[in-house]
């Protein structure tokens, strides 16, 4: 298990190797998610990021664009990086190829909409990128490899499923140079907000289903979400925090589209 405060490996200095992917222009694979995240995911009034997937959908050139993008983490030596940025590669990668299977099948209401057969729930099972020689689903890149080679909670606030109750998709892609940094701050913007964490009467708190579905990631028991919680609540909620108990949990599948796409 690695720090929470460093997603290194023992005291190695944290070093990045630059991808070797790039567009024709020389532009390396962050540079081009960036430039896509920066085009079509806007924050809503509420602080929500939300994506034109009807205007990334009808631009061929930036559909042609993300699966490019998605060729070309996939095609790296991800094993050979350094442990920050494998972790932020395989999270843009998640990220790019949710937003390429809604694509695909956009307009929909939510993504557990897209089933790849009658008895899935969705879309996170079926196999969509080989890596190394492997074929890999979404939910083996997020639970099969990032929770389970990181064992870092904070993982949950750096993989989207396009749904409203989220973790909000970030505006640029993840970078090995400022992870811990982006991560704790997706931490803050999720759980103050009232998709996170909402006080709904005098120490009572109802929370994001991904901290019940994800117990285990959260010390496995009502006191571990808490202190979760606490740890990234800014001095409002901290305070209506105290001597608290969760008596609730929700979560909106809605898809993350803006509105009137």
């Amino acid at each position: 298990m690695i720090s929470r405060r460093r997603l290194m490996i023992g005291s190695a200095v944290l070093m990045t190797i630059p991808p070797r992917d790039a567009d024709a222009t020389g532009r390396s694979a962050n540079a081009q998610w960036d430039d896509l995240l920066a085009r079509y995911v806007r924050p809503d009034p509420q602080g929500l990021h939300r994506v034109n997937y009807a205007a990334w959908k009808a631009n061929v050139a930036d559909r042609q664009a993300l699966d490019q993008l998605i060729g070309g983490l996939s095609g790296q030596k991800i094993s050979s990086l350094s442990r920050p940025a494998q972790f932020a590669t395989w999270a843009n990668l998640y990220n790019a190829i949710t937003i390429q299977v809604v694509l695909s099948r956009f307009p929909v209401r939510s993504i557990r909409d897209i089933k790849p057969n009658v008895l899935a729930i969705g879309p996170w099972k079926e196999p969509r990128v080989t890596v190394e020689g492997k074929r890999l689903s979404l939910d083996d890149i997020e639970h099969g490899i990032l929770r389970k080679q990181w064992s870092d909670p904070r993982v949950h606030y750096a993989v989207n499923c396009a749904s409203v109750g989220c973790p909000n998709l970030p505006r640029r892609g993840w970078r090995a140079e400022t992870l811990d940094a982006d991560l704790d701050a997706a931490a803050r913007a999720f759980i103050n907000s009232p998709r996170g964490v909402r006080v709904v009467g005098p120490q009572k708190l109802r929370v994001s289903s991904i901290y019940q579905w994800f117990k285990t990631d959260f010390g496995n028991n009502e006191a571990g979400i808490l202190s979760h919680l606490r740890r990234y609540a800014a001095s409002k909620l901290l305070a209506d925090m105290t001597n608290a108990r969760i008596v609730g949990d929700d979560y909106d599948w809605s898809i993350n589209a803006t509105t009137g796409s």
